[in-house]
């Protein structure tokens, strides 16, 4: 640098910073002109600004940011946040990552419960590619704490659109698909005969277009391999068109209490009401009975708000095109097909109340009383032998019975083969 000749200048300039300004080193004093600033060097000039850019990151950062913390107003006006506490940072987390879960079994349920309202504030479960995992990690771990009862009352679409996901509920005790229109051979008759709905107690299968062969095949399964809907009470034919041959195929629900076949193809009479006393031990109803008014039924579980969330998304209407359509969409577009489920759901309930209601209810054994019971004590220690001729007696009608019953069984048909060697 302080080489004397040519080489004076080959290193180049040689600046020092000093109090925010640049200032040119010049050792022998001959430094040429164009190697002299005109002016010095500040760091910053006078009209420098700074701007933070924060409307430029993604939206999901800057939302992922905004979740862990709590914006409240003071007293005076003033914005102010707080951290959220590690626990409900973890819950939004795994709320956000649902159907990665392998399991919750063992999980509290007090946690799960806040776990499933964080989760559905996400809509995790109103998305197709996540809401049947999500719900199926929550109904393996809380059962009928998830979902008890469901109803679809007329919601034909809805049935249709989750299928997937409604197949999940296997801890349902209420199902109500009136007015589904699912005919004889709907795909969901194969998940509504498995084991995942053995704990049905009340079943509406009313205004289904349900005719005989219908029945045979959901009955098909308890008749035949002795599972499925073993555990039905109470059970809704109403408004389909069924015989008396196809009410002979009811004889599998032995805990069957109450059945409606109001506006079948069904009459009163006498032959009827025998059928009904000798094979399922039940009896016509003077006034109607109170299961069937729909009064009761009703959605229950945590997943309540997710029902009707999907009933919400599957009411919603497309928005209309400015372009001019053609009369066929026109004809098959979900705005006339939702107008006609309102008007058919509006006709099948004036039809409800038009219609006689015909019900069967079975009869409650009366308990025997105490009097009653020592009564019979008493006689049975002055009678011993009178008792043990009585005891053979009955013995004789047990067998009697028995044979009877045995050789009331009919044989399979090979329609019952056929559905048997389809499940």
């Amino acid at each position: 640098m302080y080489s004397s000749g040519s080489n004076e200048y080959e290193c180049g300039s040689v600046y020092v910073r000093e109090k925010g300004e640049l200032h040119l080193v010049n050792p022998t004093g001959n430094v040429p002109q164009y190697h002299r600033p005109k002016s010095s060097y500040k760091l910053f000039d006078k009209d420098f600004s700074v701007r933070l850019c924060i409307d430029r990151f993604p939206p999901a950062k800057c939302k992922k940011g905004k979740d862990h913390f709590v914006f409240t107003y003071n007293s005076e006006g003033s914005l102010r946040y707080t951290a959220k506490s590690l626990l409900d940072m973890s819950l939004l987390f795994i709320a956000g990552n649902i159907e990665h879960v392998e399991s919750l079994i063992g999980f509290p349920e007090q946690m799960a419960d806040k776990l499933f309202t964080a989760a559905e504030a996400k809509q995790k479960f109103a998305e197709p590619s996540t809401s049947t995992r999500g719900l199926q990690v929550f109904s393996e771990a809380y059962g009928e704490l998830v979902l008890k009862s469901l109803c679809l009352r007329d919601r034909c679409l809805l049935l249709s659109e989750r299928m997937e996901e409604i197949r999940v509920f296997h801890y349902l005790e209420t199902l109500d698909l009136h007015g589904c229109r699912l005919g004889d051979s709907h795909d969901f008759f194969s998940h509504l005969t498995s084991e995942a709905c053995s704990r049905l107690v009340k079943l509406f299968l009313g205004a289904n277009d349900l005719s005989d062969k219908g029945l045979q095949r959901i009955t098909a399964p308890i008749r035949v391999m002795k599972r499925g809907l073993e555990n039905l009470q109470h059970l809704d034919l109403s408004s389909n068109p069924l015989t008396e041959k196809g009410l002979g195929y009811l004889t599998c629900f032995h805990k069957l209490r109450e059945l409606n076949i109001s506006d079948t193809k069904v009459e009163v009479n006498a032959s009827l009401k025998s059928f009904f006393r000798n094979k399922m031990s039940m009896v016509f109803s003077a006034s109607p009975l109170q299961t069937f008014t729909h009064s009761a039924c009703k959605t229950d579980g945590w997943a309540e708000e997710v029902i009707n969330q999907w009933e919400t998304k599957a009411a919603e209407l497309p928005q209309r095109n400015p372009k001019p359509r053609t009369n066929a969409l026109r004809f098959y577009g979900r705005e006339k097909f939702a107008r006609e489920s309102i008007r058919s759901a509006c006709n099948d309930s004036r039809r409800e109340d038009e219609t006689d209601a015909i019900h069967f209810h079975k009869l409650d054994r009366p308990a025997p009383s105490q009097h009653g019971a020592d009564t019979h004590t008493i006689l049975n220690t002055r009678a011993g032998k009178k008792r043990k001729f009585g005891t053979e007696q009955e013995e004789g009608g047990d067998t009697q019975s028995t044979a009877k019953r045995s050789a009331s069984l009919r044989p399979l048909s090979a329609e019952d083969l056929e559905l048997l060697h389809s499940y």
